[in-house]
């Protein structure tokens, strides 16, 4: 089967995720995305359409994340990528989720890489990182760099931005907690863009809503997330979806 642009990209994305940091491949992994661009342009690939391709007219939101984005440890159809692109499609939405997640993925990995992403031309984007900076205990101060960078080069490329919330793991400290969990609500006023407080709203810590390893959630949890999640994803792309 021909495959869209969108479907490539799903599939380089998957070939490199699992528990890795694409911060450490630095001038690497930036040139491997500049090839992979370039390739594309050249060969004219991207202009192939396939069966399931979504509509000419459908705006594109751009889910900018880690292994919480990417769909750690489910199939493709279970991840949050492909469950909140269910729910659109159910409500009528034309609207085409990138699924732009990267297990292992830390707030400079996501900077990093954010040039490739916007390279689809998004109309939108959520944003879901943090997650491993809080793991790694990451200085706040970097992590909220890192996020002020990504708002803004989003914001000069006119993408209207939906940020997603992450908390401390609560193991760094009453400092570092504090501290980290400020960045969102920070960031979201300084750029003035809509905030949801915690991604992980309504599964964190549930064994049942939860794989093995409590920090991924399972496609139970997911569905949760998606469905608290919806609105404020549907009040982003308005009249857009």
């Amino acid at each position: 089967m021909v495959k869209s642009r969108q479907a490539r990209r799903s599939a380089v994305h998957r070939t490199i995720r699992g528990r890795c940091d694409p911060s450490a491949y630095g001038p690497a992994f930036r040139l491997f995305n500049a090839t992979f661009r370039a390739a594309l342009a050249v060969s004219g690939i991207g202009l192939l359409l396939c069966a399931t391709a979504a509509p000419a007219d459908a705006a594109k939101l751009l889910a900018l994340g880690d292994s919480l984005t990417a769909g750690f440890g489910l199939p493709e159809n279970q991840g949050f990528t492909a469950r909140l692109q269910a729910a659109l499609d159910a409500d009528g939405r034309k609207v085409e989720v990138i699924n732009a997640g990267i297990s292992g993925d830390t707030t400079a990995g996501g900077l990093a890489r954010l040039d490739w992403s916007l390279a689809d031309h998004p109309d939108f984007a959520l944003v879901e990182l943090g997650a491993n900076d809080a793991l790694r205990g990451t200085d706040p101060k970097e992590t909220e760099s890192n996020l002020d960078q990504i708002l803004a080069r989003l914001q000069a490329a006119h993408v209207k931005v939906l940020l997603c919330g992450m908390q401390a793991l609560r193991n760094w400290g009453p400092d570092y907690d504090r501290n980290f969990d400020a960045i969102y609500p920070k960031l979201a006023k300084k750029y003035d863009v809509p905030l949801y407080p915690f991604f992980l709203e309504g599964a964190a810590l549930d064994p049942k809503l939860n794989q093995q390893d409590m920090l991924h959630p399972n496609a139970t949890g997911v569905d949760i997330i998606v469905k608290k999640l919806l609105p404020m994803v549907e009040a982003l792309v308005g009249a857009g979806g």
